[in-house]
Parts: C-alpha cells; sequence; structure tokens
C-alpha cells in the first residue's frame, strides 16, 4: 500500500471530494483525520471508512479559516505527513464580472488563500521539523481564463502562486507542496451542490455544462473521481518524491501545464 503508516489530515473532508479522497487514502494505508465544519458530514465518511473494514478515521470540526484552530488540532494530531486542503470557498458564478457584487467576487480569493496558507503553513512547520512531508491542494484550473466563473479565476491563480512559492522555500527542509487541477467531475456536480455556486442550473443546463468541457478536454471526456484520488494518493505517496512546486492536469489537457 502506497501510504501505509503515514498520517494524512484531510480538510474538507466532508465533501464529495474530500470523502472520496479519506477514503483512498486509508485503503492506501494512512491514518486519516478527517476535518471540516460539519461533524455528521465528517462522521458519515468516518462510518463508511469504519464499515469497509479498513481502519478507524479520527473526526475533527474545525474551520479551516481560524488559524488558532487549525494549529491546536495539528498539535493533536502530533506529526503529519500529508496536509490536503479541500474546504469550500463560497465560489459565485453564472454572472458577468460586470454585474458581481464585490463579496461575491472576493470571497473564493481571500477564502481560499486564508485557508491553504493556514492549514500549509501550520503542517509545513512541523513537516520541516522532521524533514519530509507533503501539502496538498486543489483547483479548477481556471487561473487560465473562464468566463462567467466569477472570483474562481483569480482564487486558483492565488493558490497556484502559493503552492510554487511554498515549494521553493520547503523544498530544501524536505517538504514538498503540489496541486491538482480538477474540473468537471460528474460525480459531483449535482444541482444541490452547483445550486449553492450558481442557483439559476437545473439537470439540463448541468448536463451541458458537462458535455461542453468533455469537448474541450485532448481526452474527449472528463475525470472521474476514481481518477482525481488515484492521482491524490500517488503525489501524497513516496513514489512523487520528486514532484514539488507545481500542478498536475487532471483536467484531461482542458488546460496547458
Amino acid at each position: 500500500m502506497l501510504l501505509t503508516d503515514k498520517t494524512a489530515v484531510i480538510y474538507g473532508a466532508g465533501g464529495s471530494i474530500g470523502g472520496a479522497v479519506a477514503r483512498a487514502f486509508a485503503a492506501e494505508g494512512a491514518r486519516v483525520h478527517l476535518v471540516g465544519r460539519t461533524r455528521e458530514t465528517l462522521e458519515a465518511v468516518a462510518t463508511h471508512i469504519q464499515d469497509i473494514g479498513i481502519k478507524d478515521a479520527e473526526v475533527a470540526v474545525v474551520d479551516a479559516l481560524d488559524e488558532t484552530a487549525v494549529t491546536e488540532h495539528l498539535a493533536r494530531v502530533g506529526d503529519v505527513d500529508v496536509s490536503f486542503n479541500l474546504v469550500s470557498r463560497g465560489d459565485v458564478q453564472g454572472l458577468p464580472m460586470t454585474d458581481m457584487p464585490v463579496d461575491d467576487f472576493l470571497r473564493p480569493v481571500l477564502n481560499g488563500v486564508r485557508a491553504n496558507f493556514i492549514t500549509a503553513r501550520a503542517a509545513a512547520r512541523r513537516m520541516a521539523e522532521r524533514g519530509s512531508g507533503v501539502v496538498l491542494t486543489l483547483n479548477s484550473g481556471s487561473a487560465h481564463g473562464s468566463p462567467m466563473m466569477g472570483g474562481t479565476g483569480p482564487a486558483d491563480a492565488a493558490t497556484d502562486s502559493l503552492v510554487r512559492n511554498l515549494a521553493m522555500e520547503l523544498g530544501p527542509r524536505g517538504v514538498r507542496a503540489v496541486g491538482l487541477w480538477a474540473a468537471g467531475i460528474p460525480e459531483t456536480l449535482t444541482i444541490e451542490k452547483l445550486g449553492k455556486v450558481n442557483p439559476d442550473l437545473n439537470e439540463a443546463a448541468i448536463q451541458g455544462i458537462l458535455d461542453h468541457l468533455s469537448s474541450l478536454r485532448m481526452t474527449r471526456r472528463n475525470p472521474t473521481l476514481a481518477e482525481i484520488t488515484a492521482t491524490a494518493v500517488f503525489l501524497a505517496s513516496d513514489h512523487a518524491a520528486s514532484i514539488t512546486g507545481t500542478f498536475v492536469n487532471v483536467t484531461g489537457g482542458m488546460f496547458p501545464g
């Protein structure tokens, strides 16, 4: 197993991607700590991990935007090998930027940078003391330009830059920083989830989005959740020990790497 005896802290573990990553990490031998703001969703993931006979998972209600709460939680966890930030940022989409309220535009930028910086810094400090570890994050790759996405593109751009700068500072201390670009995962694009971002969407509109995205990809198909989690497992493992300071493109080539 690729992550045997590694301790992984997953922020946003109650979400669809976070839960899938947690299950995949646990299946590969990691001790997983499920972190988020809603206990019910976290415990549902923990129960599933236990029910399929992998191993126990620790649950902690922590706001990734709260510097003190994140630091105190990691102090209780102890040594950390993998920190993966998958928290939601409050993106609002579906409007031209000229019609978008300032707060809606800035929210994903400010929340995304704050959460990623707080969680990465707290974990990296502990990792650097031991000379090993990996900080992971994920965004949609929209920094390259996507219309009607509001603050999503600028938020992604800020995260891209943060990861690269972290990697340059942390690399000499044995710590890696890596990201994944992933957008248009069919299993996660439900009306319930997308309605929080764009309330005007319906089933037909979502299918139209998926069809459009697949047509833009080199592979002409959208990535699956299993492919995303398999890539995350690899990047968190020692097999990816030479990969840092970059984003792995799991969008099917929709954006330049």
